[in-house]
């Protein structure tokens, strides 16, 4: 049973379109201001909103109202810390580690979740999959880091400012410990809103079977 209450859908579509309005904003800030990282972040996390209403015109997944707020959310707030918060407030930074790590946890559950549904030879106990998102979590938050450390390579040699960055070790330290704080979440809170999403790939991978 879902923890959280279920918005309508005409409440999701308002609020998901008042933060694409918003990404909107930040773009036009970043070409009046010249940040380039405003503008870059901005056209990103704004394509990224358009993923969940792309998913369920063409595949007819039935995406929980919750999971566009939640995909929508975690994109705005790496884009406002990009526009400035994350040199201004300590804090912001966790917050969207703690966010995007959910939303790859997500994606994890699911397709976990998808196998679990699709073979009657495969039982995934629950402790497994409370795991599994864990490491998974864990995994691609180290990539990420060395993905940053890549981009501050390029960016020392080159000149150009990038839109990602680290700032030491301690930085590192703390992405991760937020990435894993976000991946308890939904191995604890999280079947709820993604249960119907894995049982609705699992379908599509029976129909892709037996065609």
């Amino acid at each position: 049973m879902s923890l959280l209450p279920r918005p309508s859908l005409r409440s999701q579509r308002r609020l998901t379109g008042a933060m694409q309005v918003f990404l909107v904003a930040i773009v036009a800030y970043g070409f009046f201001a010249g940040e380039q990282k405003a503008i870059s972040n901005g056209v990103i996390s704004l394509l990224v909103t358009l993923i969940p209403a792309a998913l369920e015109r063409r595949y007819d997944l039935p995406l929980d109202p919750w999971l566009a707020l939640w995909i929508t959310m975690a994109v705005l707030l790496h884009t406002v810390g990009s526009a400035g918060f994350y040199a201004r407030i300590e804090w912001w930074d966790h917050v969207t580690h703690s966010l995007s790590a959910s939303l790859v946890a997500a994606a994890g559950y699911t397709s976990l979740r998808a196998v679990d549904l699709h073979s009657d030879a495969i039982r995934i106990p629950p402790r497994f999959s409370f795991v599994f998102i864990v490491v998974v979590v864990l995994s691609f938050g180290v990539l990420w880091e060395l993905f940053e450390f890549g981009l501050d390579i390029v960016a020392t040699e080159t000149g150009v400012d990038m839109p990602l960055a680290q700032h030491g070790l301690e930085d590192t330290v703390s992405d991760l410990t937020y990435n894993t704080i976000g991946a308890v979440l939904v191995g604890l809170f999280g079947q709820a809103h993604l249960s119907g999403v894995a049982e609705t790939v699992r379908d599509r991978l029976l129909a892709r079977a037996q065609g």
